[in-house]
């Protein structure tokens, strides 16, 4: 039977978001079906993979420098040693690279390496460090890579003309549900009243982690500008700076207009109840919930940044500016608030553009990349 492995750094933040679809068409299509990536689940016993035939709990770290991540190269160049794969795709960047380098030798007796970047760490405007650590490892890897896929068009521009390897792909991110988001049906003020928001409030909306790359920070700094504060910003995620969050909050006199809501499976919900939606990470590789934001007829204001660039464009979509102007950002809260025509145009708008990212589109391009190579 024909084989498949599939490699990311976790299972339940990676493999079951973006995955499982794959993991299907290569079922029906008769490979028997592998996965490599750590168990991320808290109660470990909810992990369990469909279309998986077989798992295996890899202790793959995000940092580079974690021992476990010389585990995780012994432990996952074994199964590759020891089973004949013909496809292997490999995500994240810890998982790339390690499969990478655990692959050469079964690649010379003909695996075909798939490697999906959601966004590269070096990109315009990125650290110099990032420039230093990342982009060497990646442009050396690119010879071990039968197939390059990006996810944005900024990196398949750089990897199109500055590495040398397999073939480079585009595909439109990893795809998201439009309709779903579209059609999402919820009592307005019940939902806000079930979240802690007033009624009347003008609600504005982030996901992601509370981390220092989504920056979080920077809006709650805006929101401090306003001279009007008839405003709730709400998060949903969770992660390290949630104190942090807060305690910035409380100083700027904020705190009571602050919802740090956790993981949250309501995000569909939560867009309808809002009015705007802030995105002002420093990097993404493209940004799954700002699009789904779009489809649910959302105003963005964005930073400027790569990835979001794809999608975010000024005085269409909605506004973007530097991840550093407070400033910037505040005054698009402030116009936006303040006209509800423009708010509407551009959710019209972003309903439409949204569509280019439907997952529909993305997949029919994933399966056309994975039949070409299968036909070589």
């Amino acid at each position: 039977m024909k084989k498949v492995l599939f490699v990311a750094t976790v299972v339940k933040a990676h493999i079951m978001v973006f995955h499982i679809p794959y993991l299907k068409w290569f079922k029906e299509n008769g490979y028997e079906t592998y996965v490599c990536a750590k168990n991320d689940y808290e109660n470990k016993k909810e992990c369990v993979i469909p279309y998986c035939d077989n798992y295996y709990d890899i202790p793959f770290e995000r940092s580079p420098i974690k021992f476990n991540n010389i585990t995780a190269f012994k432990q996952l160049k074994e199964i590759i040693d020891s089973n004949e794969f013909d496809i292997i795709h490999c995500h994240t960047p810890m998982g790339g690279v390690l499969t990478r380098l655990s692959a050469q030798r079964t690649r010379k007796n003909g695996t075909k390496i798939f490697y999906t970047a959601h966004g590269f760490h070096f990109f315009k405007g990125a650290p110099i460090k990032n420039w230093l650590m990342y982009y060497p490892v990646e442009r050396f890897l690119a010879k071990y890579t039968d197939v390059l896929i990006t996810i944005n068009k900024e990196d398949y521009e750089r990897a199109k003309k500055n590495f040398k390897g397999g073939r480079v792909e585009y595909i439109p991110g990893v795809g998201i549900d439009t309709e779903n988001f579209r059609e999402v049906s919820v009592d307005k003020l019940a939902k806000r009243r079930e979240i802690g928001v007033p009624d009347d409030a003008f609600v504005i909306l982030s996901v992601g982690e509370l981390n220092k790359n989504k920056n979080h920070e920077l809006v709650i700094r805006a929101l401090a500008k306003l001279d009007n504060h008839d405003f709730h910003y709400v998060i949903c995620g969770k992660g390290p700076l949630e104190n942090s969050l807060k305690q910035l909050a409380s100083s700027l006199g904020l705190i009571d207009r602050l919802h740090l809501l956790g993981f949250r499976k309501d995000i569909g919900e939560i867009c309808k109840i809002s009015d705007v939606f802030c995105f002002p990470s420093f990097r993404e590789g493209l940004g799954l919930a700002a699009l789904e934001a779009m489809a649910a007829g959302l105003p963005l204001i964005t930073s400027n940044v790569h990835g979001i660039v794809d999608y975010s464009i000024n005085g269409k979509t909605g506004y973007s500016f530097k991840p550093t102007d407070e400033t910037g950002f505040a005054n698009a809260i402030e116009k936006l608030k303040n006209n509800d025509n423009l708010r509407s145009i551009m959710g019209r708008n972003n309903v439409k553009y949204v569509a280019a990212f439907d997952f529909k589109r993305a997949k029919t391009k994933m399966l056309e990349i994975y039949q070409k190579s299968l036909d070589e």
